[in-house]
């Protein structure tokens, strides 16, 4: 017998049915999920996808698909982690696992993040750049401080609601797109039926790939994002009220799909419009989104490079508090310090010193002589060396009843959560050796 769409599951394993949402309760429930998936489009993220459409053509498109449930499912099981036990990632391995684990685990995101974040300012200062002329490093200064005051200053229903606003900025490339005369029967083929060669350059491709896709950085922000729902909406944790699983679970599991479609749907299009241009016309070697740019200006016009700037700087604008929170969430969870958006600067002072202490790091090192270029390499070695070990860590805790009560992962959960945990460890040992 097949379920019907609108089950969901309890804790007693009785399904109910629930009243197919409205348009409107749907886009209510958006958030954590949305915001977490757009953030994923970084400007890191989208030189990533612009060298994979620049050098391969539509030929790795479909790894946008093959990602797709992967990425899902693990930040499912992030977001749950939080919903149910009330709090963070870090939170959760300090109380139950070995300090030695956490303190690995949240250095390395540390350094990881700061330099991302480096690489990302320092794309949207060259981005400014392009569009109007001018100093980009101090332009990497000026944002670098706006998105702290932002993050800082800004109520969190009113940041949390800008951050989701934020997300339409990603549609930018959609326009891109559609100014770039894509031949739609080679991209889609590309997209639906993979192809691959054993060949240095697209196993580096895919590994890239997922290494963007599937970044520890997202875990964090997720299910710290999901705790501050729960206070947002005066709810106790899940274990607590068990109750509540069904709703609750029902709109994690809508909020993750709809923000890794986003997510992977923008990086499928920026693949498409950088195939469509830059391929097309045998430019097959980007660095940075700023240099996908600028490639773009003379093979496909003002407009269509003026769109893929001011969406390099609008996504850079959601990215880096999201980026920035993440180690803010890990390092207060490390040392038991108040946490969360929610709070007051004077209530959470160690939390939002986190948050622009990494930031301002992250501007730092566009003032130093280190090559952004192999700095973004190292964080991706650092990120591939964090992910799967962490990723198979929280699908262990996902499953330790001690932590999660009667809401372990249901099988299908465990099974891609897994797949994807597998995955992603050989990606990384791709990446090491290759």
């Amino acid at each position: 017998m097949s379920m019907d769409p609108n089950a969901t599951e309890t804790t007693s394993g009785i399904v109910e049915i629930e009243p197919p949402p409205s348009s409107a309760g749907i886009l209510e429930t958006l958030g954590p999920g949305l915001v977490t998936g757009a953030a994923d489009d970084d400007p890191s993220g989208i030189a990533t996808y612009s060298q994979v459409g620049a050098q391969f053509g539509y030929g790795l498109a479909w790894t946008m698909l093959f990602s797709f449930p992967l990425m899902v499912a693990i930040q499912a099981v992030a977001a749950r982690i939080g919903c149910v036990t009330g709090h963070g990632i870090a939170h959760n391995l300090r109380r139950h696992y070995p300090k030695w684990l956490l303190r690995g685990v949240i250095s390395l995101l540390l350094v990881a993040n700061v330099i991302n974040l480096g690489a990302d300012l320092g794309a949207m200062g060259a981005a400014v750049g392009l569009l109007i002329g001018g100093p980009e490093r101090l332009y990497t200064v000026l944002l670098g401080i706006v998105c702290i005051l932002l993050e800082t200053f800004m109520s969190y229903a009113r940041y949390s609601a800008a951050l989701k606003w934020a997300t339409l900025c990603l549609f930018t490339y959609v326009g891109v797109v559609f100014t770039a005369h894509v031949p739609w029967g080679t991209a889609l083929h590309g997209t639906f039926i993979p192809q691959f060669k054993f060949d240095a350059a697209h196993a580096m491709g895919l590994v890239a790939v997922l290494g963007t896709t599937i970044s520890p950085y997202l875990f964090f922000w997720q299910a710290g994002q999901e705790v501050e729902e729960l206070r947002r909406r005066h709810i106790k944790p899940l274990c607590i009220t068990p109750r509540n699983a069904g709703r609750e679970l029902s709109r994690i599991r809508n909020d993750t799909i709809f923000g890794m479609g986003v997510s992977n749907l923008v990086g499928l299009f920026i693949i498409f419009a950088t195939a469509a241009t830059l391929h097309a016309n045998g430019v097959t070697e980007i660095q940075t989104s700023a240099q996908a740019a600028e490639a773009l200006r003379p093979v496909a016009g003002v407009f269509t490079f003026a769109l893929f700037a001011i969406g390099i700087i609008s996504t850079g604008m959601l990215a880096v508090p999201v980026m920035a929170g993440s180690a803010a969430y890990g390092v207060s969870e490390l040392f038991a310090w108040r946490q969360g958006l929610d709070h007051k600067l004077r209530e959470a002072k160690a939390f939002y010193a986190t948050i622009a202490v990494a930031t301002l790091g992250g501007v730092a090192l566009n003032f130093t002589s280190i090559d952004p270029i192999k700095a973004l390499y190292w964080s991706a070695v650092i990120n591939g060396m964090l992910a799967a070990p962490l990723m198979a860590v929280m699908m262990v805790m996902a499953m330790n009843p001690h932590i999660m009560g009667r809401l372990t992962l249901p099988r299908p959960m465990l099974i891609v959560g897994w797949i994807a945990t597998f995955v992603m460890a050989l990606a990384t040992i791709g990446f090491l050796v290759i």
